[in-house]
Order: structure tokens, then sequence, then C-alpha cells
């Protein structure tokens, strides 16, 4: 088997060091192409507006200078001479939960795997204010479930969304299926001005959680579990289609009578 290992917090993440290792230990190669620097937040985004340069450190680790989504394209269209098995990415320092997917660039380096047609997962550590320390245990957590979805494949259009919470592997309860819960709105901008009288803004923090009841990914986490989310790569709102059907028949009425 070969895996290939990206990430959003760049090549010489701690996560991503620890991933590597772990799974190095079940599988017969590791390819690690991962950003230059952290690119958290940077969700889905391709690069089309300039070349993107690579960087070989060794045989099977590359820098990539763009986003978490470059690194896997690339990876997989391109760069690498035989196609992965599957996509790991991670281990993220922090969660993706709840809303946290829409902008995760660890979620869609995994995503982009799985556009592409290969098994894929995106793996975080949920730590608290004092840093994240137990990486090991997440890339235990993703041995474990890696090795499941080979022998059990995912429908071709899931990938597994993973939190781990910062414990020794020993202390974490066991592993949860959750689905996405939710946050509240996030915190308004910082207005800022530099010394020219120039105005910028940093984005304000993320939402405290709002639903996070009984099988949410946060309360799992919150209990000491693993939880394991599949997420459905077709965005489509299907309960919402005979609705938004009737409002296009209406607008198309609506224009022919307007002529």
């Amino acid at each position: 088997m070969h895996i290939l290992i990206s990430n959003d917090d760049g090549l010489d993440a701690t996560g991503i060091q620890h991933l590597a290792e772990h799974i190095g230990r079940y599988v017969d190669r590791v390819t690690l192409v991962a950003p230059d620097r952290d690119r958290s937040g940077a969700s889905n985004s391709l690069t089309l507006d300039q070349p993107i340069r690579v960087e070989q450190r060794e045989s099977d680790v590359f820098k990539i200078y763009g986003t978490p989504t470059d690194c896997v394209h690339i990876g997989i269209t391109g760069l690498l001479g035989d196609e992965p098995d599957m996509v790991i990415s991670g281990v993220n320092a922090g969660g993706n939960l709840g809303d946290d997917v829409l902008y995760s660039g660890t979620v869609a380096a995994a995503m982009e795997g799985r556009f592409l047609g290969l098994p894929a997962m995106a793996v975080s550590l949920v730590y608290g204010g004092s840093g994240p320390r137990n990486f090991d245990a997440a890339a235990r957590a993703a041995v474990v479930l890696m090795r499941r979805l080979f022998s059990e494949p995912l429908p071709a259009d899931t990938i597994l969304n993973v939190n781990v919470p910062d414990l020794p592997f020993d202390e974490i309860r066991g592993f949860e299926t959750t689905r996405l819960g939710h946050r509240h709105r996030s915190e308004d901008v910082i207005p800022l001005e530099d010394p020219r009288g120039r105005r910028f803004f940093w984005i304000g923090a993320p939402g405290g959680e709002q639903d996070n009841g009984p099988g949410t990914d946060f309360n799992a986490i919150r209990r000491g579990y693993v939880s394991v989310t599949p997420i459905h790569v077709d965005l489509t709102r299907y309960q919402a289609l005979d609705q938004v059907g009737q409002w296009v028949q209406s607008i198309a009425r609506s224009e022919a009578e307007d002529q």
C-alpha cells in the first residue's frame, strides 16, 4: 500500500511527522506532499493564477508552495510516479469540528483525494489552551481507521473527518460515529490601523459550540471519544429540490408574462 499524506499546518509541522512515522509501520510506502507553511483556513482553494513551485527534500518528501488542495492535486495528477492508494490529511494541530470543515485546509486535502478517486480521511487533534501534546494518539487512531477503510471501503463520495481528544491513547474511551455539530456565529473582525493611517482587519475568533448535544462531534470529544464523521462530498440539499423547483417554475412564468 502507498499512502499520500498531506496537511494544512505545513511540511515541518509536528503532526504530519508523527502521522508519517506511524502509518509507515503498516504500509509499503508513505509520501509526504505538504505546504511550505501554515495554510490553515485555506479550504478547497486551488492556485490557478500562477505556477506552483515544488521542492523535493527526500525521495518521498515534497514541499509545495501552495495550498493543501494544490498539494494533493499535484501529488496525484503528476508529481508521483505511482498513484497512491489512499490520502490521509493531518494530524492537524487543533480540532476541525462542526462548521470548521467548511474552512479547513485539512479536510480540503482529504476531499481533493476523494474528488480524484481515492479513499481519504482528515485527522485532527483537539486540544485546550496549553497546546497539543498527544499527536501519537491521533496517529494511532488514524492507523486503526486506515486499516478498516482498506478492508471495508466506504462509498465513493465519502470521506472521514476524524477528531481525536488530546489524551494518551490508552485514556481515550473509544471511537464514536458522529454528525457535524454547529457553532454560534463567529466573532466580529478586529479593526486596526497601521502607522500611516491605513486600516486592516484580523478575522475574529470562531463562534462557540451551539449544536453540541449527543451524537455530535463536539459531544464525543468532550466525553473522551474519537469522533468519526462520514462526510458526503455531494453538497446538494436534496430536501430543498422540490421547493427550489417551484421557485424556478414561478420565475419562468413571471418572466414569460413580463415579455
